[in-house]
């Protein structure tokens, strides 16, 4: 873990994958935030959303619910999901994870995902995030979206290849085979893009890079 303190701040992102979390032990081995699986398309609720949710707000970790976008369902009825299932904001920004076409054409998918990050943004109060990985991103031939936080999946390189449309990253998962104290089994690891006083500062303001 980093002891620098302009180090990186370091996090994880879990789902019922990863089952039972020790939360307290990812905190005190230095894991500060975590992004948690809550729902996925119009109808499902990942089983171990709410024992997360509360478990990671115990341990001091901050944290983020994320949403699997499902390109076909309707963008309306994901984000009733998605708000009822979180109940409310966590630390940091809500998430939907783009990152399938599910059979439909790219220009549904954008079109379906501009309500459904509209339609959040109205019930939360606060701009979402997205995550995607690059060369997905890019296979949708759009550049509209880069006003919103990104969280960037890209592996075994030093630094992420940014999206089309983005200027800077948020947050970046760097490993999905990570293996750390309080889990069992692997895990993804991400890092933010800023030192831990500043993951802080951007909380207070709600304001990522």
């Amino acid at each position: 873990m980093p002891e620098a303190a302009d180090a990186q701040a370091q996090g994880i992102d879990v789902s019922h994958d990863q089952g039972t979390v020790d939360w307290a032990t990812v905190a005190q081995v230095g894991y500060v935030f975590a992004f948690i699986k809550a729902t996925d398309g119009e109808t499902y609720v990942d089983p171990d959303f709410a024992q997360n949710w509360t478990g990671a707000a115990a341990a001091g970790v901050l944290r983020g619910a994320y949403h699997f976008f499902r390109a076909e369902d309707p963008p309306q009825a994901q984000v009733d999901l998605f708000w009822k299932t979180v109940g409310g904001n966590g630390e940091l920004p809500l998430v939907v994870d783009v990152e399938e076409t599910m059979g439909v054409s790219a220009a549904t998918l954008v079109s379906n995902l501009t309500q459904f990050l509209a339609e959040l943004e109205q019930a939360s109060g606060r701009m979402p995030m997205i995550y995607t990985g690059p060369n997905f991103w890019n296979s949708l031939g759009t550049t509209a979206f880069g006003g919103y936080p990104l969280w960037v999946a890209e592996y075994g390189v030093s630094q992420p290849t940014l999206p089309g449309g983005w200027a800077s990253w948020a947050f970046w998962q760097h490993s999905e085979s990570g293996s750390i104290p309080g889990i069992q089994g692997a895990v993804d690891l991400n890092v933010f893009n800023g030192s831990l006083a500043a993951l802080q500062q951007a909380v207070l303001l709600q304001s990522f890079p």
